[in-house]
């Protein structure tokens, strides 16, 4: 369905546009400020755009456990959903800035409230504007849709292993749907729901959970490589996608570099050094109650009987070097032949 905007946009905009086009020299040398902030922290801050439009790429890393071979699938995932981003990302800048209103005030502050509705709406009319953007709506909700797997993934893999509040209750796997985490989907379907409604408050809510989810997920991607550059750049065995020796560290530390610099960004207040109660970014105080609220639940409780990742695995389904080998990195199984008995499958199982 993304192919599918992205076509529909690619041919239309331009076709729509054609009487009043911009140059060249428009859509490739000219910039605007419209914002108090100085030009050259404008431009940094435009980086918003882009840090959030790649950031659901870890969802190849959520869905591992059931993909085929996810040691090579899971990196390919990751460097083509990065790699297409920034490929068709390109290609629908340029054509959003050839068929733009250089009068730019006017867009952002066009009455549909969406900028990307008064491209259409001036390139393609009324009944084009309304088509694309249905299209658009049902992209936003499939892209939801996906996430939500994702998500249910990630939290039903940490109730496996006993790391989030009512773990219990989220963990187990229902068989008359076919084995999925149902709980854990539900869950996280509701907290949608409740963060979505939060959004509608005002502005500055919805630019704050928005933000959130780059602080969130920057924070979540640079702390495993910057422990394993720090800490564990001796234990590390590479995996079969592997950049080398002479890269590998390098581009470590350059990720870590960009995370860091994203998750200030998206601290600041897009429209100026002076923003109001309305325009402040409040990004700082959610995630800032987000992050102590973990650390306060891991000190004040978890430390206490959280050892980390747990094998749910039956000895009897791996072969000796594995056992060794899994014992040796401190895992602690919590399910044996003794007690359990449907399968192999990573959790308990209701409705059997």
């Amino acid at each position: 369905m993304n192919f599918v905007v992205i076509a529909a946009t690619v041919i239309a905009l331009p076709i729509g546009a054609r009487n009043h086009r911009n140059n060249a020299h428009y859509i490739f040398a000219e910039t605007a400020n419209l914002t108090t902030w100085p030009t050259g922290w404008t431009f940094m801050l435009s980086w918003l755009s882009p840090i959030w439009t790649i950031g659901a790429f870890d969802s190849c890393v959520h869905l591992s456990e059931e993909a085929t071979r996810p040691n090579k699938a899971v990196p390919f995932g990751i460097l083509t959903s990065i790699g297409s981003c920034w490929f068709f990302g390109f290609i629908i800048m340029i054509v959003l800035a050839a068929s733009i209103n250089p009068d730019l005030e006017s867009v952002t502050g066009t009455k549909f409230g969406q900028p990307m509705a008064q491209i259409y709406y001036d390139a393609v009319g009324k009944n084009g504007t309304i088509g694309l953007m249905c299209l658009l709506f049902l992209t936003q909700f499939l892209m939801g849709i996906s996430i939500l797997v994702a998500a249910s993934r990630q939290t039903w893999a940490f109730s496996r292993d006993g790391a989030l509040p009512f773990s219990a209750f989220f963990r187990p796997i229902s068989q008359r749907f076919g084995f999925i985490p149902l709980r854990a989907i539900w869950g996280c379907a509701f907290l949608a729901v409740v963060l979505g409604l939060l959004t509608l408050i005002a502005p500055a809510a919805a630019q704050a959970l928005f933000s959130l989810a780059v602080a969130g997920n920057n924070l979540a991607w640079g702390v495993p490589i910057f422990a394993r550059v720090v800490w564990g750049q001796k234990k590390f065995v590479p995996g079969p996608f592997y950049t080398g020796d002479r890269f590998s560290v390098p581009i470590a530390w350059t990720a870590i570099v960009f995370l860091v610099f994203g998750t200030l960004l998206a601290m600041f207040p897009v429209g100026g050094p002076n923003p109001t109660p309305e325009s402040m970014n409040y990004t700082v105080v959610i995630t800032g109650a987000v992050w102590i609220g973990a650390l306060t639940y891991y000190y004040a409780s978890a430390r206490n009987w959280f050892t980390g990742p747990k094998i749910t695995i039956a000895d009897e389904q791996l072969t000796e070097e594995q056992q060794v080998a899994i014992r040796a990195k401190g895992f602690e199984e919590i399910l044996t032949t003794e007690n359990w008995g449907n399968g192999g499958r990573d959790a308990d199982v209701e409705g059997a």
